[in-house]
Order: C-alpha cells, then sequence, then structure tokens
C-alpha cells in the first residue's frame, strides 16, 4: 500500500487493497438495522450479522458473506453516499466528508486492538443475531438514525 495513502489520495483513487485498509474493523456496519417503511429512519440494533466474529469484530467468511447473508450490503466507492446509516466514527464516513481518520483508527494506531481499548467496536455491548429471536429485535434497538 501506498504510504499514508488516506491522506493523499480520495477514496476514488485508492485500490481495493487500500479501499479495504480503511475498514477500522469496529463491526457496526455488521449490526442489523430495521427500516420503518413509513418515515424512512434507520433502527440500529445491537445484534450482530451471524458471521460477525464479536471478539474480532471480523466477518468470520468475509470471501463468502454474500452466500451465507444474501441481505449482506456491500461498500464501495460509487453507494458510499447511500449508507447514511453510517456511524460517524466510520473511517469511510470520515475521509467521505473531508474529516481525518480517528487517533485510535489502525491505521494512526499503529494497532488494531486500542479501538477496542477505547470502546469504539461493538465487541462490548453486541449479540449474535443467532441468539435473538426474530420477535425480539426491536427490543434490541440502541439508535435511530432519521432518514437524510
Amino acid at each position: 500500500m501506498r504510504e499514508r495513502f488516506w491522506e493523499r489520495f480520495s477514496l476514488q483513487e485508492l485500490d481495493d487493497e487500500e479501499w479495504e485498509a480503511l475498514c477500522d474493523g469496529c463491526g457496526k456496519c455488521c449490526l442489523l438495522k430495521l427500516e420503518d417503511d413509513e418515515s424512512g429512519d434507520v433502527a440500529t440494533l445491537n445484534v450482530a450479522c451471524q458471521l460477525l466474529d464479536i471478539d474480532t469484530c471480523r466477518c468470520s467468511d468475509y470471501e463468502n458473506r454474500f452466500e451465507h447473508v444474501p441481505g449482506c450490503t456491500k461498500l464501495t466507492r460509487d453507494n458510499l453516499a447511500a449508507f447514511h446509516w453510517l456511524p460517524a466514527s466510520c473511517a469511510y464516513r470520515r475521509l467521505a466528508e473531508g474529516r481525518k481518520l480517528a487517533a485510535w483508527h489502525p491505521l494512526i494506531a499503529g494497532d488494531a486492538q486500542r479501538m477496542h481499548r477505547k470502546q469504539k467496536s461493538v465487541r462490548h455491548f453486541a449479540v449474535s443475531e443467532c441468539e435473538v429471536a426474530d420477535e425480539a429485535l426491536e427490543d434490541h434497538i440502541i439508535d435511530i438514525i432519521p432518514c437524510q
């Protein structure tokens, strides 16, 4: 990867390896969301996708995730704007908004565990969707993101 690529190049100029390296591994995009059909608001749950390894906050089968979870969404350079529900801490969102990476981001800190220690990941609160019945999902709402 190019040195400090996130400061020197636009998101559109990043190669695939650099794009993937921007992911801080927080796991927040792997939390289930419920969209209100009427308002368009998005409710974020503390329930993680069945493939998320909550301890590492990484997908347990990243290469084949779409086969196992057809509703899994793929964040790309071209569809980033559609993901208005990304948390303000997300590296992709931060850079798209002209902000810098957070000090705890692994590319800045040089330590993938720092964000977990700072509780910036889902490790300390998420539960697997395998442990939550569908009828109980609404009990797990932790945030409501208004439609933009």
